[in-house]
């Protein structure tokens, strides 16, 4: 038997999950000091699940299973629980099994795993997302199969091992069922894990659209006030459900603003789904206590003038009780569905049942955008302001949008993005069937920070974060107003299948400079119909039906001014509509000063635009987006390299632990086994403290490294002296380059720091000493002699982790087209062979790969093969922050890496290793 040695507690074991019916609940490991909660747990278990669990009849747990049960190594024996408030609801635990033969120092690579849940939790997906992190746990303990003993009545156990997607094998002897699952992730086990969290996360956020009792907490009584006007908001917006007023002075049995008022949510007769805080920030602890003893689903918090510190207390707070926050500092949410008509927002006028989903952190944009939806004619499906979006997010949001039926469009002002992998994986999936139109504030490193939590500044351009986002299939627009235009377009119209426009219209000089907008928008409009002032609506609907009917023409574009004599905007909203009735091309009309014809086009669903550059810009967003899908129906594909993934994670584990303080691995920590309930305040919302602990990869470890994924790196050797260097080049053979490596002359041929073609010894002696004298000793220049590679087209190829828009792939060429003209392509990662294809591609020098004026093309497959290893070691391994190949050398035939720099830290959650909630 092996001698356990413990293990200090693993904190970032701990995390917040949803479940399957949107409450939340809180997975951590199990410590010295949970004996009474075992205890107490254990006796609310039914007899039948404990002998599911034990195979026998086991009514009480010994003081010696208690002792078992609640001390663990945290390496061969791990016990979990899940915890609503301060009690268990659910534990699950592996031992490691030792193998026959194998050393007593060496782990195994097995552990039974065995789970119990509460019976009055069953059915919530407990054991589901214990399976997640207990398996992520043994992933990171060495552990790689899960064995399973399950009696064949347990159904429901089996089933959460089946369903779960991992390769698994089944048999059944001794009147058990024997399951041993491989814990490696499969393409299965991510899309069961993603389908169980997009579910889980829009049923959280669907019981916050969705209550059937709201109680405003705060309300004044007289009139003023957000909580008043909330309340009133409301009333006037007919909500289906039972509204309830909270104010602590008020009198039992009193009423404000016509509801019934109370003075605590605890005091209100029925349950309360959902409740509106409006109280000062210091009073906002004792509501959320009271909402939660009460079984208060979710809050909206209006409150604001929150510190950080008490922003994370508010949200540990909330998710202790099982609820979801959205805010502080919100505006709040809107349903307009007409079984719920939800408005809680202290905005009075109810916006109009339509097909638009919108999410703001501001309250200020928030207001802005429902008032120009409103300005319009235009309506919405929902709305949520998250402001300081310390738990409800984006991609909450986008999760319930996903599968809302009454959503077809989907704007969205973000700040910061929380989580950038899991948006740009959810906005690929729901800009399939859905538009996402993506304005970002907050865009320069230069501007404060979102009130309330942190926004890590991106080192990628603007720009750049842009072109991102638009392969992740976001449409991003500059200002609220192009999202306005981009989104009413893409509700009402169908999408065009290409750029070929049709401009028509009753001004020949407007209809010219929409022609011209066109071209600058990269559009291609057709010559000009010029119907004259004279134009009546019957010529209109004539030549818009036409144009329509037109093979040739991709979307219609109609300009229009006031005529003379007033022609009914009616006739004319009812002229072009019949022009398009069953067309599957989108109309866009441009008018000037024609006085109610904007509502008159909003009743037939055509979006108008007081300016040619608004309407056509608006349309390229359309083309773009359908040309987005048509791609996203063939994104290509991630082909599969040899590499030894296991080896490089090794030789990770070993670097991002060097000198690490002690009891964090192997060690015990003093102190109690598990954080006081009130621990030190963790680190800022969206800080990125791992990239300010990065750490270079030794020469050495980062050959080591790429070489395991394939990637070899040209063979250099030191040459602190001339007869060191003479020594290499006799290693390599000749010819030989000397190069400086001193960072002030990396890659820098133009400063005299690389010597190329070196034939003989006697040159390379001379050399040295030239370099050395010109540009300083040995000490400081630190040269190195390297093998010639073969000629070709120098290249570079970086790939980082940006905190604005997650891993991205670069790709360009060395030296002066991307130093100084910033000619670099950029692509998210994972990459397909698309991906990298048209990466290649994308940056302006890319003719000089292909032949330019007569030269010889390179190896652009060797090249994109390159580039798709790299985007593969950096989804393996999301402890690289940085991974940098320069210069690399691509031939006519293959290519050579000349230099290498990789950054790590120490390793952070994978978005792909189990559910969890962003940590407060």
């Amino acid at each position: 038997m092996r001698t356990l040695t413990e293990r200090a507690y693993p904190a970032h074991w701990e995390a917040d999950v949803v479940l399957r019916d949107g409450g939340t609940a809180r997975v951590r490991p199990i410590g010295h000091d949970d004996a009474d909660r075992l205890v107490a747990f254990y006796e609310r278990v039914s007899d039948e699940s404990k002998y599911y669990r034990f195979f026998a009849p086991y009514p009480r747990l010994s003081d010696r299973d208690v002792e078992r049960f609640t001390h663990h190594d945290y390496d061969d024996r791990v016990g979990l629980a899940v915890t609503v408030g301060d009690e268990f609801i659910a534990t699950v635990r592996y031992d490691r099994i030792d193998s026959v033969g194998r050393p007593a120092t060496a782990p195994a690579d097995e552990a039974e795993v065995a789970f119990l849940v509460r019976d009055d939790q069953q059915g919530r997906g407990i054991a589901s997302a214990l399976l997640e992190h207990i398996a992520a746990v043994a992933r990171e303990r060495g552990v790689r199969r899960f064995i399973a003993e399950v009696l064949p009545a347990n159904t429901k156990m089996i089933k959460v091992f089946t369903d779960a997607g991992y390769s698994q094998q089944r048999s059944f002897a001794d009147g058990s069922v024997h399951l041993t699952l491989d814990l490696e992730p499969t393409e299965r086990s991510l899309a069961v894990m993603h389908a169980r969290e997009q579910r889980a996360e829009g049923r959280s956020v669907q019981r916050l659209l969705a209550p059937a009792s709201v109680a405003v907490v705060g309300v004044s009584r007289g009139p003023g006030g957000a909580g008043r006007t909330v309340l009133e908001a409301l009333g006037n917006a007919s909500f289906t459900g039972r509204t309830y007023a909270v104010n602590r002075v008020a009198p039992e049995g009193s009423t404000l603003a016509g509801v019934a008022a109370h003075r605590s949510v605890g005091a209100v007769p029925e349950a309360v789904d959902l409740a509106v805080v409006a109280v000062p920030a210091e009073q906002v602890p004792a509501v959320v206590a009271d909402c939660g003893e009460h079984g208060v689903q979710g809050l909206v918090v209006l409150s604001a003038e929150f510190t950080r510190d008490e922003q994370r207390a508010l949200v540990r707070q909330a998710r202790a009780y099982g609820m979801r926050v959205i805010g502080p500092n919100a505006l709040g949410v809107i349903n307009t569905n007409p079984d719920v008509r939800l408005n809680a927002t202290p905005s009075t006028v109810s916006p109009e049942r339509g097909r638009i989903g919108l999410f703001t952190q501001s309250g200020a944009i928030g207001i802005a955008l429902l008032s120009g939806l409103h300005r319009r004619g235009v309506g919405l499906s929902s709305f949520v302001s998250a402001g300081n979006r310390a738990d409800v997010s984006g991609n909450d949001v986008l999760q319930y949008w996903d599968d809302d039926p009454d959503t077809d469009v989907v704007l969205m002002y973000l700040e910061s993005i929380g989580n950038p992998r899991k948006f740009t994986r959810l906005a690929r999936r729901v800009a399939v069937r859905k538009p996402l139109v993506v304005v970002k504030g907050a865009r320069h490193s230069g501007s404060a920070p979102p009130p309330g939590h942190a926004a890590p500044a991106s080192r990628t351009p603007e720009a750049t974060v842009s072109a991102l986002l638009r392969q992740a299939g976001a449409l991003t627009v500059d200002t609220v107003t192009e999202q306005l235009d981009t989104g009413i377009l893409l509700a009402s119209q169908p999408l065009p299948e290409g750029p070929r426009i049709a401009v028509l219209g009753n001004t020949e000089s407007l209809s010219l400079l929409s022609f011209d907008v066109c071209l600058t928008e990269g559009l291609r409009p057709l010559p000009v119909v010029d119907l004259t002032t004279s134009a009546t609506p019957e010529d209109l609907r004539e030549a818009t039906r036409a144009a329509v009917a037109d093979p040739q023409t991709d979307a219609v574009l109609v300009t229009l001014i006031p005529w003379v004599d007033d022609i009914p905007v009616v006739a004319l909203a009812e002229a072009l509509n019949e022009a398009t009735e069953g067309a599957t091309k989108p109309l866009v009309v441009v008018h000037l000063a024609i006085e109610g014809l904007d509502q008159a086009l909003a009743d037939h669903s055509i979006p108008a635009y007081p300016a040619p550059e608004r309407g056509v810009r608006a349309l390229t967003q359309a083309v773009r987006h359908a040309a987005w899908r048509r791609s996203a129906a063939s994104p290509g594909r991630v082909p599969e390299f040899e590499v030894r993934e296991s080896a490089a994670a090794e030789l990770l584990e070993r670097v991002t632990h060097e000198g690490e303080p002690a009891g964090a691995s192997g060690t015990p920590a003093p102190g109690p086994t598990r954080p006081p309930a009130q621990a030190p305040a963790a680190p800022p919302l969206g800080s990125t403290p791992e990239r300010a602990r990065s750490r270079s990869l030794t020469a050495e470890d980062t050959a080591q490294l790429l070489d395991y994924y394939g990637i070899p790196i040209q063979a250099a050797r030191p040459a602190p002296t001339p007869e060191a260097a003479v020594h290499a080049a006799r290693q390599l053979g000749y010819p030989v380059a000397l190069k400086a490596t001193a960072p002030h002359l990396r890659h820098r041929a133009d400063l005299g720091g690389v010597r190329l073609d070196i034939a003989s010894r006697s040159e390379l002696r001379r050399v040295y000493g030239e370099l050395t004298e010109a540009l300083g000793g040995p000490a400081e220049l630190r040269p190195v002699v390297q093998a010639m590679a073969p000629r070709g087209v120098d290249t570079v190829i970086r790939a980082a982790v940006d905190p604005m828009i997650g891993a991205v792939l670069s790709f360009g060429l060395a030296g002066t087209p991307a130093e100084l003209l910033g000619d670099m392509a950029h692509r998210l990662i994972p990459s397909t062979d698309r991906d990298v294809a048209d990466l290649v591609r994308a940056i302006r020098s890319a003719p000089i790969l292909f032949g330019w004026r007569g030269t010889q093309p390179v190896d652009t497959s060797a090249l994109e093969e390159l580039l798709l290893r790299v985007s593969r070691l950096l989804d393996d391994h999301p402890e690289i922050v940085a991974a940098d190949l320069e210069p690399v050398v691509v031939a006519p035939r293959g290519l050579t890496v000349l230099g290498a720099t990789v950054r790590v830290t120490e390793p952070p959650h994978r978005d792909d290793a189990a559910r969890r909630l962003p940590a407060y």
